[in-house]
């Protein structure tokens, strides 16, 4: 058994069974890579799928869990490589971070300057979008972390670790008639367009479930996934928004004014995500303990055993 036998069953199996596509992305000849599934049969004494004549229908249900076992196994060989070039030279490389807008205009740049003065040869990389954007973004290999507002759903594969609150604020334009309520309310708030997150977002679906608690239903005049969008909008007198508090600047933000609405809406948590099984370079756990000095490096360790720990009971009790 190869390694590269079980990176062509894993390829079969992520190109839907499909050998001529799967061929021609590896670059090998169809009776090339049908022969290396065979070999890799008759190794195991078992057949990986059920065939119709030369045809593949589906895995077998042996097939099935040894595409996963292979698919960490080719996983864990990345991350022998990853080790190898990290004790050859662990000053230089790439980092890419996937996070949402807000966090790249208006967290990250002090924690990016930062680093990049500690780290001057390591190839920084921004990928941005929503929250279940980034993740799948880590998932998929395209990304070494995230840093975003927790998803509405927990994302399988994923460690995610706690970094802040995420209070939030209503932002209006100058003498708004909000500005002269006393006490703010849901109530308050309802009476005017309201311009917000997309339904993307689970900041967006935690302030509806706000009103929606009260009974009330706000009049979304527009959604947007860009803080900067929406401040624009709501200068234009389009609106107001409930935005997170870091996505306000007194000084640059001159035509908008702000009031505090933490006691109105339940604040986001922001999390780096990290996919499991994924081998971090020394300068990426510096990165995250630039970003949230209370993740440090033994944390972050701790956090992906314990992970990996609660997968392998969970893998035990559903066996």
């Amino acid at each position: 058994m190869t390694l590269q036998q079980l990176k062509y069953l894993c390829e079969v199996a992520r190109r839907g069974l499909n050998i001529s596509k799967t061929a021609e992305a590896l670059h090998i000849s169809q009776p090339g890579l049908s022969r290396q599934l065979r070999l890799l049969e008759e190794e195991l004494g078992l057949e990986l799928f059920v065939r119709n004549s030369k045809r593949l229908v589906r895995l077998s249900e042996a097939g099935g869990r040894i595409v996963g076992i292979a698919e960490r196994t080719l996983k864990e060989a990345q991350n022998i490589t990853e080790a190898a070039r990290e004790s050859a030279d662990d000053s230089s490389g790439i980092l890419t971070i996937a996070t949402t807008h807000t966090q790249a205009r208006y967290a990250l740049p002090a924690v990016i300057r930062r680093f990049a003065k500690q780290f001057p040869r390591v190839r920084l990389n921004l990928r941005q979008g929503t929250p279940g954007e980034v993740s799948q973004l880590v998932l998929s290999g395209n990304a070494d972390i995230s840093i975003a507002a927790e998803t509405v759903d927990p994302v399988p594969g994923m460690v995610m670790l706690a970094c802040y609150p995420l209070p939030r604020i209503v932002l209006t334009p100058a003498r708004h008639p909000l500005l002269r309520v006393k006490q703010l309310t849901l109530e308050k708030l309802a009476e005017y367009p309201l311009i917000t997150y997309d339904f993307s977002f689970i900041a967006r679906s935690k302030i509806v479930r706000a009103f929606e608690a009260k009974g009330l239903t706000p009049n979304v005049v527009l959604n947007a996934i860009d803080a900067d969008v929406i401040k624009t909008y709501v200068e234009f007198g389009l609106g107001i928004a409930v935005v997170p508090r870091m996505a306000f600047d007194a000084k640059r933000d001159r035509a908008l004014r702000a009031i505090d609405a933490s006691h109105l809406f339940e604040p986001n948590t922001i999390h780096v995500g990290i996919r499991q099984n994924h081998y971090l370079r020394g300068y990426t756990y510096a990165f995250i303990e630039m970003f949230a000095a209370h993740l440090t490096r033994a944390r972050v360790e701790q956090a992906i055993r314990d992970a990996a720990s609660r997968n392998s009971s969970g893998a035990a009790g559903a066996a």
